[in-house]
């Protein structure tokens, strides 16, 4: 078993689950469809994909508030 972390957002009508150590995402109606999904694309991604090299990482989630300029 390998750990790997994710993080989840919504989109419209859908939550969207993202993968941190690697660029594989999926989506689902709730956020545990979601998760679930995101773990059926994992395995079959590293079926051709070597595991990343550190997995035994946690990683933090943290809300920035960015001043942006105002668009002309």
């Amino acid at each position: 078993m390998t750990h790997l972390n994710a993080v989840v957002w919504k989109e419209d009508d859908w939550y969207v689950a993202r993968c941190v150590q690697v660029e594989v995402a999926s989506q689902g109606h709730s956020v545990e469809e979601a998760l679930a999904n995101l773990t059926e694309a994992l395995e079959l991604y590293f079926e051709d994909a070597p595991a990343p090299a550190r997995t035994d990482t946690h990683a933090l989630l943290a809300s920035l508030d960015v001043q942006l300029p105002i668009p002309a």
